[in-house]
């Protein structure tokens, strides 16, 4: 009887102790560490960067630690964006805020990769009452700053190498690409620096050489007086299909007479611009064609397009673009087509340019076996369009 009465008192005992623990883990775990609460001795916020994460699962505490840590650094990029406006306007020109909105998030994702490399879980936590893991994400800070420092100063490098390409006496192509990769470069380096003034605890960065607006303004005025396009369609639906052309070259931030191509030169007053140096010049058809379909009508469109340098008269490229679209009725897919091929033009051939000016990838050579559109009117059989 006396046993069984220590037996009962040893487990309220127990219990006891358990209960009065509410700073333990289940059943003789660790105790709750001081990070849960955003304050850790062991990791110092003067040498550490620290984000916390709790979910159900270890994964998911330790990524949602490791997303602490990267949001303090996205907060930083937002907050300098401003000062890459003109950037974010020359790569996206025409197109909606959400648009330069990808393009910032772009770069606050490459900024995120390269915070990322640095950071470690450096402890867990197990609240097996409540079913939680959490999990600590830290960055030290002297180790971080080294290797951001070391980036940007590659990118200083490649932007002073680059400006002073730019202004050594050279083609315009080649100047043009000069202080393309220039600016793109320092867009990106700002944002190294913006999350080393996180990194520092005085909150300083490195100061750069040159500003982005004023790279951006010298290359818009070079772009506007140096490197003019011209665009001449033959064919059929030549007014819309020149105008998305041109719309689409005026968005990648290209300057584009509005003067007509005439054969070998402008046509209108001589003195209304600086000449042209590339001429983007193509044939466009659009025309029904019989799919045997009961309920709907075809209509196939295609085009070959050439770009031409026109101070040696080389031809630097050569695009060809295709579809067939369908509706009930012959004027109604004819219509689709327009605007699809509207689309395309606007889109993919106009940056296929851009990216050929910029030096971010080369045309295609000329194709010896081009869309095959057929030159002599819709109802043609010399060719046939691929798709």
């Amino acid at each position: 009887m006396i046993d069984r009465l220590l037996d009962v008192k040893t487990v309220a005992l127990v219990l006891l102790a358990v209960s009065a623990c509410s700073g333990c883990a289940w059943l003789g775990g660790q105790a709750k560490p001081d990070w849960i609460e955003g304050v850790s001795v062991a990791y110092p916020s003067g040498q550490y960067l620290v984000g916390v994460g709790q979910a159900e699962s270890r994964a998911v505490a330790e990524d949602r630690a490791y997303a602490a840590v990267a949001r303090i650094f996205k907060a930083e990029v937002s907050a300098q964006a401003k000062d890459w406006e003109s950037y974010l306007l020359i790569e996206q020109r025409g197109h909606s805020s959400e648009e330069r909105r990808l393009t910032l998030d772009n770069l606050t994702r490459v900024s995120t990769d390269k915070v990322l490399e640095n950071v470690r879980i450096v402890d867990r936590w197990v609240d097996a009452p409540k079913g939680a893991q959490y999990a600590l994400a830290a960055m030290h800070r002297p180790q971080a700053e080294t290797a951001f420092m070391e980036r940007i100063a590659e990118l200083d490098r490649s932007i002073r190498d680059d400006v002073e390409e730019a202004h050594r006496p050279s083609d315009k192509l080649a100047k043009a690409r000069a202080l393309r990769r220039a600016v793109r470069s320092l867009v990106l380096r700002e944002t190294y620096n913006a999350d080393l003034r996180v990194i520092r605890p005085s909150g300083q960065g490195a100061a750069a050489a040159y500003r982005v607006s004023e790279l951006t303004h010298e290359l818009e005025q070079f772009l506007a007086t140096n490197l003019v396009l011209a665009v001449a369609v033959t064919g059929d639906q030549v007014e819309p299909a020149q105008r998305a052309l041109t719309e689409g070259l005026l968005k990648e931030g290209l300057q584009v007479t509005s003067r007509p191509w005439g054969g070998d030169r402008l046509g209108g007053n001589d003195s209304g611009g600086p000449a042209p140096e590339l001429l983007l010049r193509g044939v466009v058809r659009v025309w029904p064609i019989d799919v045997r379909d009961p309920q709907f009508k075809f209509v196939r469109w295609c085009s070959d397009f050439e770009v031409v340098d026109l101070t040696s008269q080389r031809v630097v490229g050569a695009l060809s673009k295709g579809g067939k679209e369908g509706h009930l009725s012959e004027r109604e897919a004819t219509a689709k087509a327009v605007r699809v091929m509207q689309q395309e033009f606007s889109a993919d051939v106009a940056k296929a340019i851009a990216a050929h000016v910029y030096g971010e990838s080369e045309l295609p050579a000329q194709a010896s076996q081009p869309a095959g559109c057929p030159r002599d009117g819709p109802g043609s059989t010399s060719g046939s369009a691929t798709h």
